[in-house]
């Protein structure tokens, strides 16, 4: 790892590792930009995933909110997307203007030549996916220790759903015939996509980042025993694996945060699964949460994005019920978002809905929400807490 300034604020990393902490931690998801205004200007005519190509523009963009809302934000999470993992497995990825990402060419059935090519490919996922290492190692030359970095992937299941419905869905027709028709050829293909996501999450701690975050925005689209069959064992085998690439590329171990968005009933084996810190959506009641959990981990999140659409009276009165729920936010806690920003409108219902865009969310309005987290969590009293809900 190449040797950059020391952090000055450290506070998302401890609190991922379950040490007590003077305040909660705070970020949220997609605040790489996108809602921002300043994003389009630095945007300019570039597509998407132009952007992630050119480490400049991924490491300016990342940089938007920390200096957007400046002291605010406790992490900068790299300018990226989830589906640069299709890509260098040999796939073909756009972004569709007001319909998100689209494959011209998705994966019809394990007789499909291209299925044979993925699964034959070797990934140089150094080369490949380059671009995004030189990012982050941009990203943490200009941020000087002011705060740390997320480093990210998409899950196996995630990705899986992409490569086979071709973008987002309503019903995941497709991918439910893989999953119940091809059973063993769909587990291979998730077998593969693991592996190249530890050495992608090993590059890029090489590179920087300092934490690192496995979505899984479709987890929820699977049943208990589904998920069990074609989700967990993949994020369980990142999060064996991941360590055991650190320590042979002679690096420090990270903390580990995993979002399965929607498989609520499974929170109590993702908080088995391996990692530091489990990350919530807005279906979570925080105490409920909070009791299954039970120490074993960190959690993060989870207020429901709408919020923001509402006044100020909405966003103050839930801030105060989430932050008595996690317990006061001195341990345990990193302050998210059920799932993230945008500032695009998007006609694909389903993609808003599951991955948990939410157009046009005014910046002065998140601002808001952070300075709330500050105020509620400076009370040190959990009686206070209940006094102020009640």
């Amino acid at each position: 790892m190449p040797p950059f300034a020391p952090l000055k604020n450290d506070l998302i990393l401890r609190a991922a590792r379950g040490e007590e902490v003077e305040r909660p931690p705070i970020w949220v998801m997609r605040q790489a930009g996108r809602y921002l205004p300043e994003y389009h200007k630095e945007k300019g005519d570039n597509d998407f995933f132009q952007c992630c190509r050119t480490p400049e523009i991924a490491s300016n963009l990342t940089l938007q909110p920390i200096k957007h809302f400046k002291g605010l934000i406790d992490c900068a999470i790299i300018f990226s997307d989830i589906l640069v993992i299709p890509q260098a497995m040999g796939m073909t990825v756009e972004m569709v203007d007001n319909q998100g990402p689209h494959f011209p060419k998705p994966l019809k059935s394990p007789s499909d030549e291209q299925y044979t090519q993925v699964m034959d490919k070797s990934v140089n996922v150094q080369k490949e996916l380059d671009y995004v290492y030189e990012a982050i190692k941009m990203t943490k030359e200009k941020l000087q220790g002011e705060v740390p970095l997320f480093g990210f992937c998409g899950a196996p299941w995630t990705l899986l759903c992409y490569m086979v419905e071709g973008g987002g869905s309503k019903i995941f027709k497709e991918v439910k015939t893989w999953i119940y028709k091809y059973p063993s050829e769909s587990k291979a293909l998730l077998q593969k996509i693991a592996e190249v996501c530890v050495e992608y999450l090993a590059l890029q701690v090489q590179a920087g980042a300092d934490i690192v975050q496995v979505f899984d925005s479709w987890a929820g689209e699977l049943s208990p025993s589904s998920f069990k069959q074609f989700s967990l064992p993949y994020l369980r085998y990142i999060s064996k694996e991941l360590p055991h690439r650190l320590k042979d590329l002679e690096l420090e171990l990270v903390p580990m945060v995993v979002f399965a968005k929607g498989a609520w009933y499974a929170l109590d084996d993702l908080c088995n699964s391996g990692y530091n810190v489990v990350g919530l959506d807005w279906l979570h009641n925080p105490a409920d949460a909070v009791r299954i959990a039970n120490g074993r981990v960190a959690l993060q999140g989870n207020a429901d994005p709408g919020v923001l659409y509402g006044n100020r009276e909405s966003i103050t009165k839930l801030v105060e019920e989430m932050v008595l729920g996690f317990g006061g936010g001195k341990k345990g806690w990193i302050v998210n978002l059920g799932h993230g920003l945008s500032n695009r409108s998007i006609r694909n219902f389903t993609l808003t809905a599951v991955l948990g865009i939410t157009p046009k969310v005014v910046p002065e309005d998140l601002e808001f929400f952070f300075k709330e987290i500050r105020r509620v969590t400076s009370t040190t009293s959990k009686e206070n807490w209940r006094c102020i809900v009640s």
